[in-house]
């Protein structure tokens, strides 16, 4: 399989009682602490002195976290070739550049202390501040969360098949969310049915579409059943819904354009607009027809994360795409307050460096330490934008930076509950 990592040597688990396992690590495992765990106990067996209490979603393997060092990783049993090709698929998609839970290690060979069989696993780190789709409808969240999620997902399944991955088991269970200023960003959390492939067909992609209308459909069926959703929600319509997203999403992103030789214009419309979307056009194919009347557009490499990279590039800060996007704006708006342009006219970097110094920079450290768990920096900022905006047409008047932290710090973010690393009493 392209991309598939090469597998460092194996050690083994000395201190269990069984047959030692082979732990096969990679990237930041500490093979050492994953070597004293109990791996001669079923998962299901483990003490719970050595579990994290987070939210799990539905799934068909037993799934456990565990806390080693400063990292949370999530052990899924399951049998040791499929374990050792998901995370051959997982190290793949990553250096795809797929949003995704990342590989940390795969264990084989494992045995009883009587010397029984046991399921490998599959480890994984923790997605910090995410959470699977139950735990968001457990809250008091904002209306129309089904459907924000929804439409992360098929954002999340158009960039999969255009990097040539088959899912096959398509739906909210086998996903985790992140907040993404107003919306949610999407990340895989189950690849074990999927596949790499060069490029899909129109078959395999309508096959992922049909799987993710049903799954969808048993996803709310199953919110229904738990209270977490109005019983008139039709499931149906939600698995609807996706479709229509990822189809009107997949279109722009790969549709041929004709136009005449004298619109080229038309080619920088059309950039816009998946920048909007939130892509970049790497590769284009531009050909024109044989009496040199018409041109034939075709988008050949479309690149995500358009305003993330951007603002990366001017201030180093790593967010979501949503998040950026609100950076973006307000660097924009910055950049041109009249106290701003007026001394300076300054470009881009420039301006960057500054908004970074009178804005950004003031707002992160001016959270207290204890706060810091809330939600992750571009959620911060994009919810402090909020609240001084809120602030603002409420008083009538511009609020300034200083006074506009203090109360988002003691109105807001204190009251929010923490989600590094979200805990729920509820059993998922």
């Amino acid at each position: 399989m392209p991309g598939t990592p090469s597998q460092p040597p194996s050690v083994g688990t000395a201190a269990d009682p069984g047959t030692a396992p082979e732990i096969h690590t990679v990237r930041h495992a500490d093979r050492t602490a994953l070597a004293e765990l109990p791996w001669h106990l079923p998962l299901a067996q483990w003490p719970e002195n050595l579990l994290g209490g987070l939210p799990r979603g539905i799934s068909r393997h037993v799934v456990r976290y565990v806390e080693i060092g400063d990292e949370v990783l999530a052990i899924k049993e399951t049998d040791d070739k499929q374990a050792m090709r998901e995370f051959d698929i997982l190290g793949a998609l990553g250096n795809l550049d797929v949003p995704l839970v990342e590989p940390r290690a795969v264990v084989s060979g494992r045995t009883t202390a009587d010397g029984q069989k046991l399921n490998g696993a599959l480890i994984t780190a923790y997605l910090e501040f995410s959470l699977p789709y139950r735990a968001l409808f457990s809250r008091d969240l904002a209306t129309d969360t089904g459907g924000r999620l929804v439409d992360a997902l098929a954002v999340l399944l158009a960039r999969l098949h255009l990097v040539g991955f088959y899912w096959g088991d398509v739906s909210l269970s086998n996903t985790l969310f992140r907040r993404d200023a107003d919306a949610y960003a999407a990340y895989v959390v189950d690849a074990e049915t999927g596949e790499l492939h060069d490029q899909l067909s129109d078959g395999q992609r309508n096959m992922d579409l049909r799987i993710a209308r049903m799954n969808i459909a048993g996803d709310f069926l199953d919110l229904q059943a738990a209270g977490l959703v109005d019983p008139e929600t039709d499931p149906m319509a939600a698995g609807e819904r996706l479709c229509e997203s990822y189809q009107a999403l997949w279109t722009e992103l790969t549709r041929v354009e004709e136009f005449s030789v004298n619109e080229r214009w038309r080619i920088d419309e059309r950039i816009r607009r998946l920048n909007d979307l939130g892509f970049d056009l790497g590769e284009l194919t531009v050909t024109t027809d044989i009496d040199g009347i018409s041109l034939l557009v075709e988008p050949k490499v479309v690149e995500p994360n358009h305003h993330s990279r951007r603002l990366l590039r001017l201030t180093g800060i790593g967010a979501n795409e949503n998040q950026a996007r609100a950076m973006l704006n307000d660097l924009d708006s910055f950049r041109s307050a009249p106290e701003i342009a007026e001394v300076d006219e300054l470009d881009e970097s420039e301006a960057a460096r500054r908004w970074l110094d009178e804005v950004y920079k003031p707002l992160i450290q001016a959270i207290p330490q204890n706060l810091t768990r809330k939600l992750e920096p571009g959620q911060i900022f994009y919810e402090f934008a909020e609240h001084r905006r809120t602030m603002a047409r409420a008083r009538q008047r511009d609020v300034p930076t200083m006074e506009a932290i203090a109360y988002f710090i003691v109105d807001y973010l204190a009251n929010l509950p923490d989600e590094i690393r979200y805990v729920d009493s509820e059993k998922f």
